[in-house]
C-alpha cells in the first residue's frame, strides 16, 4: 500500500493519495484546496492511475479541489448520500464559503457497510454522523488503517458547533470507532496521526464533552 498526505488549504486539510502497489490503481481522499498539483505529480512519479475520489464529508475545505481533480483524472467521485447535495451546490449546508467552489455531481452515493476497492485494497465505509450528517470513515482492516475525516482527531473530534452538527449522533459514532482494534492507525482530516488505542476517551466522549 502506498499512502501520502498533503496538508493543504487555509485549514491545513489532509488530502490523501492512496495506491495499490500491485495494480498501480489509486484514489484521492478529500482533495483540499491547492492539493491537486502535488498529488498528480506524486501519482505520476509512482505510476499510479487515480480512479476514484473519496470524500469523508462535504465541508468545503475537504472537496475544494474535487472539480479540478475530476477534470484532470476522470476519476469517479464518491460521497455519502446525505452530503451529496452540498457537493453539487457548495454552501447549501449553511456553512459560509471562504471562496467560490465549483459544484461536482457525485458518481456514487455511499452508505454504511459499502466497500470501496482501490486495486486490491478494500475500504469499508463506516457512517459516522455527528460533525455533519454524511460523515464517513474509510476502514481498511487488512492494513489496520482508518481514515477518519473530521469525526476523530488526535485527542479530539470534529466541531459540534456548526449548523450541520448532531451531537447525539457523534457520541454513537465515536463509540463505534472505539470498538476497532486498538492498534488501528488513524489518519484524520486535520493534524497528525494517532491510533484507536491512543484515544482511550472514545467510549466516554459524551461524558467528557457534552454540556
Amino acid at each position: 500500500m502506498l499512502l501520502y498526505k498533503f496538508p493543504s488549504g487555509p485549514l491545513g486539510t489532509n488530502a490523501l493519495l492512496i495506491g495499490c502497489n500491485k495494480t498501480k490503481k489509486g484514489a484521492v481522499v478529500d482533495p483540499s484546496l491547492g492539493s491537486t498539483a502535488a498529488i498528480l505529480q506524486k501519482a505520476e512519479g509512482d505510476g499510479l492511475h487515480i480512479e476514484k475520489i473519496l470524500l469523508t464529508h462535504s465541508h468545503w475545505d475537504h472537496f475544494a479541489d474535487a472539480h479540478e481533480m475530476k477534470a484532470k483524472t476522470g476519476a469517479l467521485l464518491y460521497v455519502h448520500a446525505l452530503d451529496a447535495k452540498n457537493v453539487e451546490r457548495p454552501g447549501s449546508d449553511g456553512l459560509p464559503l471562504l471562496l467560490s467552489i465549483p459544484g461536482v455531481k457525485p458518481d456514487h452515493l455511499l452508505q454504511e457497510g459499502d466497500r470501496v476497492a482501490v486495486g486490491e485494497l478494500s475500504f469499508e465505509v463506516l457512517h459516522t454522523p455527528g460533525h455533519c450528517p454524511g460523515c464517513v470513515c474509510f476502514y481498511c482492516r487488512e492494513q489496520k488503517l482508518l481514515i477518519s475525516g473530521d469525526t476523530l482527531f488526535r485527542g479530539s473530534m470534529g466541531s459540534l458547533s456548526l449548523p450541520t452538527a448532531e451531537p447525539d449522533k457523534m457520541w454513537e459514532s465515536l463509540t463505534k470507532l472505539s470498538k476497532l482494534p486498538p492498534d488501528t492507525r488513524v489518519i484524520p482530516g486535520h493534524g497528525g496521526e494517532t491510533t484507536i488505542g491512543g484515544e482511550s476517551w472514545l467510549s466516554r466522549a459524551k461524558e467528557l464533552f457534552s454540556d
